[in-house]
């Protein structure tokens, strides 16, 4: 039974390395995006001699990490197969603009005065539009781009599988079934995640924020686990976006200085450390009054930075087979099975950062809120006596 489990996942993640190649070459071929293609051709419609006679990495690793105004699937012969999605901006000069992105595509990417950023553009892949003087303005930009597509794609995937189990709970009374299959799975995810991360770092007062601390969890897990599904709905680099990573920082900020205890704050503008550190030059109160921002750009940062690179670097593993395509069968087969080997480990490497990212973010974010939660010793001592009075 084990050798046959063991046989099972192998198979798998062959499968995915696989996958993983044909869905990265499907998006390299011509130009990622129809729309970028349309807006990149020159004026004698004709294409780069680099992308006529080989493979132009950074489109294949720009264009797959990237954001975009329409979903590319795949492309079958000369046929570039999209989901177009709605774009929507507010201009100062023209007002609002309501349109689907397949008609950039039909229109050489531009459309009703707005246009598409060619490359070398400060606001390149951007809709922009021309002042009277010709320079690029960029208007207001609320479009439905493959990025926030992918994000309402797994927030309602993450909605399903919560209120499913949410929903068999209230059909059984506590105590009445133990949980099974995959609510028991969740169940137990849940409860780590609670019971180990939350409960640990943030203190007595967990409660309070275990429904955000889980929450960030799973939407962060959910979407680093659909990134690497290299096939519609999947693909998206969603966490490698340094926008979400920004606003999900943001909630942990708010979390941690809304509900910061008065002992936090004097910790902050009166620490205590020597006075002469305190006064006249307030050096540590302006040391922590930083560390207030640094340590969400931190979780930021990290989060954003390592979803990212995993991403380049199996795209450039994936490029290897089509660049040594003319290099001679021999080199090229040797390059195909070694690039196909070493997708095979970084999907299996994947997996795991996929999970210990989410796990990184939400202990890190708990950490800070429990310090935030701390009480001085004049409420720890109130705390104490109170409790010994209730005892008597």
């Amino acid at each position: 039974m084990k050798q046959k489990h063991t046989m099972f996942f192998i198979g798998l993640f062959v499968l995915m390395g696989l996958l993983t190649s044909v869905g990265m070459h499907a998006d390299s071929i011509a130009v990622h995006h129809p729309v970028a293609a349309a807006v990149q051709v020159g004026g004698d419609g004709a294409v780069s001699a680099e992308k006529k006679n080989g493979v132009d990495v950074k489109e294949i690793v720009f264009g797959h990490i990237g954001d975009a105004y329409e979903w590319h699937i795949t492309t079958w012969g000369k046929r570039h197969i999209t989901i177009p999605l709605p774009v929507i901006v507010y201009s100062r000069m023209s007002g609002w603009h309501v349109f689907s992105s397949a008609r950039l595509e039909e229109n050489g990417g531009s459309y009703d005065g707005l246009s598409v950023a060619s490359e070398g553009s400060r606001f390149e892949g951007k809709l922009v539009e021309h002042d009277t003087v010709g320079n690029e303005v960029r208007p207001w930009d609320f479009s439905i781009t493959k990025v926030v597509f992918a994000l309402i794609i797994n927030s309602v995937l993450l909605l399903v599988i919560i209120l499913s189990v949410a929903r068999w709970y209230r059909r059984h009374p506590q105590d009445s079934a133990v949980p099974g299959g995959f609510v028991g799975f969740m169940e137990m995810f849940i409860m780590m995640v609670n019971d180990d991360v939350i409960k640990g770092c943030v203190g007595p007062n967990y409660r309070k924020f275990s429904p955000y601390l889980l929450t960030a969890f799973f939407f962060i897990f959910i979407n680093n686990l659909m990134g690497l599904v290299p096939f519609f709905p999947g693909g998206a680099n969603v966490t490698g976006n340094i926008a979400v990573t920004m606003i999900l920082a943001l909630c942990t900020f708010f979390a941690v200085n809304i509900f910061g205890t008065k002992a936090y704050w004097r910790d902050i503008f009166w620490p205590d450390v020597p006075w002469w550190l305190k006064v006249p030059f307030p050096m540590m109160p302006m040391i922590e009054l930083f560390g207030i921002f640094t340590k969400p750009f931190a979780l930021m940062i990290r989060l954003f930075a390592n979803m990212l690179a995993g991403h380049m670097a199996m795209l450039v593993l994936t490029s290897l087979v089509f660049i040594s395509a003319s290099m001679g069968p021999v080199l090229n087969g040797s390059l195909t099975v070694a690039s196909v080997l070493f997708n095979i480990f970084m999907n299996a490497l994947e997996l795991l950062v996929a999970f210990i990212q989410a796990y990184v973010f939400t202990m890190l974010s708990a950490v800070f809120i429990g310090l935030a939660q701390e009480e001085g010793h004049e409420e720890k001592k109130a705390t104490t006596l109170s409790g010994h009075r209730k005892i008597k």
